[in-house]
Parts: C-alpha cells; sequence; structure tokens
C-alpha cells in the first residue's frame, strides 16, 4: 500500500528567499505506499502493473510513495525500476470537488466529456476523483448511490483514460481549496448530534465534525457498527459495483484515513479562523475514548497521572514553539512524560491506519487496483528540535526521531526558500526525509500537487522530484485540479509541455517550438470541432 504526502508549500525555487509568503501557503503532502507483500497504499499500491498505470495549501506539490512488491497481490506489476531516472512518468489530473452533485448525478456531463478529451488529446494518463462518503451514503446506512460515478467511469473508459478513485470518509468544507460543502452522511451526523464524543475535540472542548474520531474505531457507534466496518462495507460497496472496471479503468483505489483524507489528526482547523499558519496546533485527543485510551495506557506503566489528559503546556493553535514549556527547545516533548505521551498519540494513528489499509486489502484484493493512503506534509517548525506542528498532527518526528519511517513501515508489512524565515520551514528537507524513509522501506514515491499551480517554475520542480540518481524518482504524478484556468492558452501548454516531459522520464524541461504550436493547433481544434458549443462550458466543470 501507498501514502501519500501532502505539502502545502510550493516545490519550487531552491533559492532562499526570507520574504513572508501568504499563510495561504502553508501545508504540504507527501505519499506512502504501504504493502504486505502483496499490496501498496497510495502513494500506491500496486498489484498489478505490467501497464504504466494525489489537499494542502495554496502552491504546493505532494509527494506519494509506493511500496515494490515482490508478490504480485493484485496483478500489477511496479511501474518502473529504481534504478532507472529516465522512465515514463504517468500524470493524472484531479476533478472537481463537485463531480457528483447532492443528488449523486454527474455534473455538467456534456462539459466533462469535453474537458476529458482535451487531457486525453494533452497525453494524460487518466484522472482522480473524490467518491464522497456524505453524497454515497447520504440516504441511510448501507443505502449507496453510485449513478453519478457509473457514469463517470464508464465516460472514462470510452475515452481510453484510467482513473484513481479516493474514498473520501472526511467532509468536504473548511480547509484550504474546498469550494463546496459535503458534510458527513445526514445520519452519522444524527449520531454525532446525540453523542458529540464521536468526534475529535480540543482540550477547550471544541469539537471537528469533519472526520470520526479513531477513539470509537472497534466500538459500535453509528447504528451497530464500528466506523471501521462502516469504511469496509462503503468499499466492499463499491467494489461490486465497479468489479469490471477495477484493474484496467479504476486503476487506484487511494482510502481516506482522517481530515482532508489524510492519516492526521485534525490539528490545524482552518475554519472559523481557528488555526492560522504557522501555528503549532493542538493535540487532539479530548473527546472521551481518546480520554480513556490514555488512561488505560497511563495505567498499563504505574503512571496514572500521565492519564488525565494532554500536555498542559503545549500551548495554543497560534503559538510558535518557543512560546510553550512543551515544544521549546528543551521543552517536555523531550521529557520522560512527552516520549510516552507522544509515543502513545502517534500509535493510536498508525494503527488507526492499519485498520482501515487491512479493510481495504481485504475488499480489493486480487481486483488489479493499487490501494494508497495520503499523510500531510507539514513542514511549518521543521527545523526546530520539537517540530511541534508535526507532533500535534500526529507524526512523532522530531531531531532525535524519525517519525515517517514508522508509518511507511506500517504501510509496508516544497520549497525551502518561498517559506516565511520566522516559521522555520523546510519543505524540502521533509520531502527528502521522506525519501529516505520510503527507500528504507522498499517503497516507490509517486506525487501530486495538492493546491492550484499553472506556472513553469512549479512544474520544473516537479519534473526535477521525478529524477533521482538515488532511485527515488517519481512513479506516477497526479495534478490538481480540473478547471477553467487550466484550459487557458499558457497555462494548457504549460500542462501540454509538462506532461510531454514527464513521459519522457522528466529530460525535457521544455517542448521545442514546434510542439509549442502542436499545443496551440490542438487548442484550436478543441474550439472548433464538434464540441465547439461545450468547450465554453469546460470552465464550468468546477
Amino acid at each position: 500500500m501507498a501514502l501519500a504526502l501532502h505539502s502545502s508549500t510550493p516545490l519550487i525555487n531552491l533559492k532562499e528567499n526570507r520574504s513572508y509568503r501568504n499563510p495561504d501557503d502553508s501545508s504540504s503532502t507527501v505519499g506512502f505506499a504501504k504493502m504486505k507483500p502483496t499490496c501498496q497504499l497510495r502513494a500506491k499500491n500496486s498489484t498489478q502493473e505490467s501497464q504504466i498505470s494525489r489537499t494542502e495549501r495554496e502552491r504546493s506539490f505532494s509527494t506519494t510513495i509506493h511500496e515494490l512488491q515482490r508478490e504480485k497481490l493484485h496483478g500489477m506489476a511496479s511501474p518502473h525500476s529504481h534504478s532507472s531516472t529516465n522512465v515514463r512518468v504517468p500524470v493524472f489530473v484531479m476533478l472537481p470537488l463537485d463531480t457528483v452533485s447532492i443528488g449523486g448525478s454527474l455534473n455538467k456531463s456534456r462539459a466533462m466529456f469535453a474537458s476529458l478529451m482535451a487531457l486525453k488529446s494533452g497525453g494524460v494518463e487518466g484522472v482522480m476523483v473524490d467518491a464522497w462518503w456524505g453524497l454515497v451514503e447520504k440516504d441511510g446506512p448501507m443505502k449507496y448511490n453510485w449513478e453519478g460515478y457509473a457514469e463517470l467511469i464508464k465516460m472514462v473508459e470510452k475515452l481510453g483514460l484510467k482513473i484513481q478513485v479516493v474514498m473520501s470518509f472526511h467532509q468536504c468544507g473548511g480547509n484550504v481549496g474546498d469550494s463546496c460543502s459535503i458534510p458527513l452522511p445526514p445520519w452519522v451526523l444524527e449520531e454525532i448530534s446525540k453523542n458529540p464524543d464521536l468526534v475529535y475535540t480540543d482540550k477547550s472542548g471544541r469539537r471537528n465534525p469533519e472526520y470520526i474520531s479513531l477513539g470509537c474505531d472497534s466500538l459500535p457507534v453509528l447504528r451497530g457498527r464500528t466506523p471501521i466496518q462502516v469504511y469496509s462495507d462503503f468499499m466492499m460497496s463499491f467494489r461490486e459495483r465497479f468489479k469490471a472496471y477495477l484493474g484496467e479503468v479504476v486503476v487506484e483505489i487511494q482510502v481516506g484515513m482522517g481530515p482532508c483524507g489524510e492519516l492526521r489528526y485534525p490539528s490545524y482547523p482552518e475554519s472559523n479562523g481557528t488555526w492560522r499558519f504557522p501555528g503549532i496546533g493542538e493535540f487532539q485527543c479530548y473527546d472521551k475514548y481518546m480520554r480513556a485510551s490514555l488512561a488505560a495506557a497511563a495505567e498499563a506503566i504505574g503512571k496514572d497521572d500521565w492519564g488525565r489528559g494532554g500536555p498542559h503546556d503545549a500551548g495554543q493553535y497560534n503559538q510558535f514553539p518557543d512560546d510553550t514549556g512543551f515544544f521549546r527547545k528543551d521543552g517536555t516533548w523531550n521529557s520522560e512524560y512527552g516520549h510516552f505521551f507522544l509515543e502513545w498519540y502517534s500509535g493510536n494513528l498508525i494503527n488507526h491506519g492499519e485498520k482501515i489499509l487491512a479493510a481495504a486489502e481485504r475488499v480489493f484484493e486480487g481486483t488489479g487496483a493499487k490501494l494508497s493512503g495520503k499523510v500531510a506534509g507539514i513542514h511549518w517548525h521543521y527545523k526546530t528540535r520539537s517540530h511541534a506542528a508535526e507532533l500535534t498532527a500526529g507524526y512523532y518526528n522530531t531531531r532525535h526521531r524519525d517519525g515517517y519511517l514508522p508509518i511507511a513501515r506500517m504501510l509496508s508489512k516544497p520549497q525551502d526558500g518561498e517559506q516565511p524565515n520566522e516559521a522555520n520551514c523546510s519543505p524540502e528537507g521533509l520531502v527528502k526525509q521522506v525519501k529516505m524513509a520510503t527507500k528504507t522501506a522498499r517503497i516507490d514515491l509517486a506525487g501530486e500537487n495538492a493546491l492550484e499551480r499553472y506556472d513553469g517554475g512549479a512544474y520544473s520542480q516537479v519534473l526535477e522530484t521525478s529524477r533521482s540518481d538515488s532511485g527515488n524518482g517519481l512513479s506516477a504524478f497526479t495534478y490538481l485540479r480540473l478547471n477553467k484556468r487550466l484550459f487557458e492558452p499558457e497555462n494548457w501548454r504549460n500542462l501540454v509541455e509538462f506532461v510531454r516531459s514527464m513521459s519522457e522520464g522528466g529530460q525535457r524541461t521544455r517542448l521545442p517550438e514546434s510542439d509549442r504550436i502542436g499545443t496551440d493547433l490542438f487548442v484550436g481544434f478543441v474550439k472548433q470541432s464538434n464540441v465547439r458549443k461545450t468547450i465554453s462550458e469546460v470552465a464550468l466543470v468546477l
């Protein structure tokens, strides 16, 4: 299985730039692939790939890690050899968040078809779409409506494209890049209203409705089923509905494991201005289920006092590490108590990921589809000793401890110069660490941009990342997102040049003029062809 690291900073320009950036340019995503000898996660779980077959902050590219697997559980071979630095890197494009409407139908189907035609002619491998829990199981427990997705998948197949489908068990809305609102299923919200402890809670008692708390993973709190059972049933329904397409058209299943689909705690919620970049965030361990787990862990080692709640000196969402007793240079994070708490907090997160991925592996075993998962690439305060923002999100990564290797191993049994100096960001350092973790865990690396970016500089950084003498180049890349701006002439030319260069292993950073002219001719063809009337609708797809 594979895991993706999401970075909220633009992975571009290697020069140092001490100017303060917009707080929106704050996060990054990196992904790891998890694989037992048979399966990978996103970054990918590749089991059957003989053919070569993905939110963070405003200008960011994310990295995904895929595990190389010897035994073909799903029948797919590894997309490329680690020793090669000149291999084709397929590019996918993320579809709009509201591709499927609240009513369950495909939005603007004619415009979507025209857009997909353009992407196909531009050389992309395929697209990615969110399968929202809040849409599909909206009408009641185990009442699934896949019709809008069925229409889309048939359309993708007709055009000879591939599709990656995200099992999105989180709400859409309240985070950067969220252009619409899709809450959890109404019947789930009903249960939450009866029992608010079903969702993550901070020390002030703020509830976060983005995702069900991992503290109740194994408890039958959702009308007789556990959250893990609910997720498994959802995936099983998808498998049964689309079994004829799995492995051939539906080539990857990305499994959501937390807020924004990432394996993390909602430690930096942006809704209502609760958190602002580059705040350290807060621990999310105060619902009754998490508190009970902490108390039990403390009692087990004879330290009952440690189980009465999270660290009292960890500060507030928008503070800096040195403002707190816990995260400062020689703070409590590096004490016996700190080690206990952080091991428990991060360990629960990893166990949560293991449970969901194990369920996904059972569901999709033998289908030929890759499995993937995603983690957030939290690079702010990365240069400090405690890595505070990573700790509150659940990644026990400090100057003295590698927090990503355990995640990579679990899955396998951005640009420094553009960040504000005072935030101690290091997206590039984070990516390097993740690449080393994946190399150690024998996992492949794939990528995706987390936020919209159209300029050549951003593409150039992805091309640079795709090449690696160490064998950690990209095996695939997913581009966010299909919308009106993507089809503006200059942006479209940049994308087509990028796709062609990636198809050549990232060896070309710019196409010759003849190819650029060819791209112009293609755009003209789309405007004057029989999809002429729909080209104006392409902008309306998102």
